[in-house]
């Protein structure tokens, strides 16, 4: 018995450095390419103007009042992401957003909680001083307020100048939780928005009902909310901690974590503060307020049961989904998991986290979210949904429902690296733009350019 505990332990142990190892080399990549591609910018910018070569005027095309009258497509990043201004000129979206002329990739928390995350993005289109709530900030522990946006990206943002949503990942829940918001009139001193601020929201590998994988990486099955002692997210947790805590401003401007509200610097927290947040004792960890637990099957449920389907809201998803006998054929960051999600099972001596759950149906992964959980609201109570067949493209959407999709890919095909992908990356995109652009129009149909009157 002692025996069998020892092995145990040593192949968690040697699971979780393989883990480790893996995600920062691939977070160091990242954060390389980004310094490169950076550097190799200001070379290019030097040189050119060191031999003083005369490039000639680009042709500005006259201003379009068609496309400032567009509704902008807002693209929400997922968890670890990042917004238009950090890791230099890298894009989150590969660059999908130049495929536009009104794109908005808004810089929210990368490891904040779906509701800090959707307080964020209300402040960043409409403009002002993020308000995460005087209620939600206390139980939190962290500042009411956070960053100001002097300037909204859209500040005539309201029912009569809807937007697009656009969510890869947790971004998706983000921006559902934003239109309950936006409905249930939360943001003090605008008490007139409406669900039908939003027009279209559109989820590719949508985080909506969970994933299995955040058991793996260490949240605890029995609640969803706490966290195992030993497990990849305590290294995450302590790690995110002495970052914010070290606050070294050039490297904070290029990543954020998005916990300043907590206040964890040293400045601010001085030793002290430090070692009672490595406790547990204050900062995100110590009350749940950050991403994982929205993450789990039971925090999803409960984000869900406050979350409507709206009738004046156009409703589009892509579930992703590993290719068969292909485990090894995705991104080395994600399949270890896949195989191990493929056969995860919820531990038996636990009541399972809803009624009917089978673990069979979880199965199905694409190395960080069950293809289950990305087709549309599940649990706890199930969404109006249709699934779209691969040639369904002349169908007409309705508002109010649930369409969906599922592709073979893994989670971060159609993000950072648009190569990997392939042609998918340009027929998904297109389709996401090309419907907002002519099938969601909630009023009167705007003329498109090269259409017939």
């Amino acid at each position: 018995m002692i025996a069998a505990s020892w092995v145990a332990l040593i192949f968690l142990l040697c699971e979780l450095f393989l883990s480790s190892v893996v995600h920062s080399i691939y977070g160091l990549y990242i954060f390389t390419s980004a310094v490169a591609g950076d550097v190799s910018e200001a070379l290019n910018f030097s040189l050119r103007n060191f031999k003083l070569v005369n490039f000639e005027p680009k042709t500005v095309p006259p201003s379009c009042n068609f496309e400032q009258h567009l509704p902008p497509i807002v693209l929400v990043h997922g968890i670890f992401g990042f917004g238009k201004g950090r890791l230099g000129s890298l894009s989150y979206f590969a660059g999908a957003e130049n495929k536009d002329e009104r794109v908005l990739v808004p810089d929210l928390g990368s490891l904040t909680s779906i509701y800090d995350r959707a307080c964020e993005l209300f402040f960043y289109l409409k403009g002002g001083l993020v308000d995460y709530g005087e209620e939600h900030s206390r139980d939190c522990g962290h500042s009411r307020f956070g960053r100001l946006y002097e300037q909204g990206q859209y500040p005539e943002w309201d029912e009569d100048h809807p937007v697009h949503f656009v969510g890869h990942s947790a971004g998706a829940q983000v921006a559902r939780l934003l239109q309950q918001m936006l409905a249930d009139k939360a943001f003090e001193g605008h008490r007139n928005t409406s669900e039908s601020w939003v027009l279209s929201i559109t989820a590719l590998s949508g985080a909506f009902n969970g994933t299995t994988r955040t058991y793996l990486d260490g949240m605890q099955p029995e609640d969803g909310e706490t966290m195992k002692p030993i497990s990849l997210l305590q290294l995450c947790r302590v790690g995110v901690i002495a970052y914010d805590w070290l606050d070294i401003g050039w490297l904070k401007k290029y990543y954020n974590f998005g916990f300043d509200h907590f206040n964890m610097s040293w400045k601010k927290k001085g030793v002290l503060g430090l070692m009672k947040c490595a406790l547990g004792k204050e900062g995100p960890f110590a009350y749940g307020d950050w991403i994982l637990p929205d993450l789990t099957i039971q925090g999803s449920m409960r984000l869900n049961s406050r979350m409507q389907t709206f009738n004046t809201t156009y409703y589009f998803s892509y579930a992703t989904k590993a290719p068969a006998r292909r485990i090894f054929g995705i991104h080395p960051l994600l399949s270890i998991r896949a195989l191990q999600m493929s056969r995860w099972r919820f531990p038996s001596d636990l009541s399972p986290p809803y009624k009917g759950y089978r673990d069979e149906d979880w199965h199905d992964n694409d190395g960080a979210l069950n293809t289950i959980s990305m087709t549309h609201p599940r649990f706890p109570i199930e969404h109006p949904s249709h699934f779209v067949h691969n040639r369904s493209r002349s169908q007409s959407w309705e508002p109010g429902i649930w369409y969906y999709k599922i592709v073979e890919a893994d989670h971060i095909s159609f993000i950072i690296n648009r190569e990997r992908a392939g042609a998918q990356f340009d027929l998904i995109y297109n389709e996401i733009f090309e419907r907002c652009r002519k099938h969601v129009f909630r009023r009167k149909q705007l003329i498109l350019p090269n259409q017939e009157h």
